[in-house]
């Protein structure tokens, strides 16, 4: 039985096509993953390196989910702001977690290059434009960030960002020179095959549908296989049943959406004239980025609580597009798809320790490229014994979402800023 990605840009130029078998019989390992995207890879591959034997459990395909479909943008930070951070932890704690994100986005750079994932497409370059004249703030906060933890920010004034980005909608940007963003459903399936390479097992279309987690031996089952592991992680994200309550209560999954363009390069190039990505800095914005040698327009956006599709998401998307670039008007969009992330109610990843033996790492929405990286990382130390870094997430634990309660408040949330976004960028006309 094999499942088959759905429909994005990524699967239609996934670089290899290799499967992996179902799990089947008793098994032993020294730690089982639960959940095959970036995290549980991130996790495996350092697990495996540091010798322990290694089982990960992917419900579907390997990088299926968000960790396959998503905007590819690597970049430091966290969904939520350094402020909101500093006003739960603490200016030192804030700061240090902000170097750990950083850390992230080094480590996803690391792989790409001692793994030489070629088909990864790194491209550097990421800008945070802006609707509005912020009067000096943007430039004193990226000055600030360069002091404080040496970030490569580059301020763009409203001449150069519209030389780059042919839109009357942008005042001013940042271009973070240290961000990248490349083909993260590549990426994962390169981390994939080198953690087999190391002697780590993986297993699609492999659900864990029980478990044994109170003794010092921890049971996961299949429906074909029973895996007995010292630890269980667990490295699941929007798409989480409901088989452990407690990591399935801790978050919320929230949809988003992408398109991609049609092969129009002219056209293209009569709107976006750089090959660095851009973050439109509305808390309701936009991210979007040149691909295939800037022949086309991968362009994300809108978030909701609500788990189905809508009937077109093109045509949502797409209006978004050509209210930006009204010059792409006659640009067609060829493929659009959608993915659910996790989200936490405090907006930061949650990476730590439920009861001996047992890790979660996950809630990784919004920011996920650099902190799935450090979150796999921080795990693995910690199973290890090489570090207890995992414990600065502490404060961010699995605290309740919400329930439906919770849904709706997110809901209203995402509306007020797409009002206040309007608000903001009608007075800077």
């Amino acid at each position: 039985m094999t499942a088959a990605y759905i429909d994005t840009y990524y699967s239609r130029t996934a670089a290899t096509s290799e499967t992996y078998p179902q799990a089947a019989g008793r098994i032993q390992a020294d730690v089982c993953i639960v959940g095959g995207g970036l995290a549980g890879l991130t996790a495996a591959v350092t697990l495996a390196r540091g010798g322990r034997k290694v089982v990960l459990l992917e419900a579907e395909r390997v990088a299926w989910g968000a960790s396959g479909r998503n905007g590819g943008f690597v970049s430091a930070g966290f969904a939520t702001g350094l402020s909101a951070i500093e006003r739960r932890v603490g200016a030192e704690q804030a700061r240090e977690l902000f170097r750990m994100s950083m850390e992230g986005v080094e480590i996803v750079r690391g792989n790409i290059d001692a793994l030489d994932i070629r088909d990864a497409h790194p491209v550097p370059g990421i800008a945070k434009a802006l609707r509005y004249d912020s009067r000096g703030a943007l430039q004193a906060s990226s000055e600030k960030q360069r002091r404080e933890f040496g970030l490569k920010l580059r301020y763009l004034d409203k001449r150069e960002v519209r030389d780059l980005f042919v839109s009357p909608k942008y005042h001013e940007a940042i271009l973070d020179e240290d961000a990248f963003h490349f083909h993260p459903l590549n990426y994962g399936r390169s981390l994939a095959r080198e953690a087999v390479r190391l002697g780590a097992a993986i297993h699609e279309i492999s659900p864990a549908m029980s478990f044994d987690l109170d003794g010092a031996g921890k049971i996961v089952r299949t429906k074909n296989a029973e895996i007995a592991a010292e630890h269980v992680v667990f490295a699941t994200g929007g798409y989480t049943g409901s088989v452990l309550p407690a990591l399935r209560r801790s978050f919320l999954p929230i949809a988003t959406y992408v398109l991609l363009t049609e092969q129009a390069p002219d056209l293209v190039q009569s709107a976006i004239r750089t090959p660095a990505a851009i973050l439109d800095d509305r808390r309701a914005g936009d991210y979007y980025r040149l691909v295939e040698d800037g022949s086309r327009i991968l362009w994300g956006g809108r978030i909701t609580t609500r788990t189905t599709d809508p009937r077109d998401i093109a045509a949502l998307l797409r209006r978004e597009m050509v209210n930006t670039y009204p010059q792409l008007a006659d640009l067609k969009v060829e493929i659009a798809w959608s993915g659910l992330m996790s989200y936490a109610r405090h907006l930061m990843p949650q990476i730590g320790q439920w009861k001996p033996g047992v890790w979660y790492c996950t809630a990784f929405g919004g920011h996920g490229m650099n902190t799935t990286a450090i979150g796999g990382t921080l795990i693995a130390e910690g199973i290890m014994g090489a570090s207890d870094r995992y414990r600065l997430f502490a404060p961010f634990d699995l605290a309740w979402n919400g329930g439906i309660l919770g849904r709706a408040a997110a809901q209203l949330t995402y509306w007020s800023y797409q009002a206040a976004d309007a608000a903001r960028e009608f007075r800077s006309r």
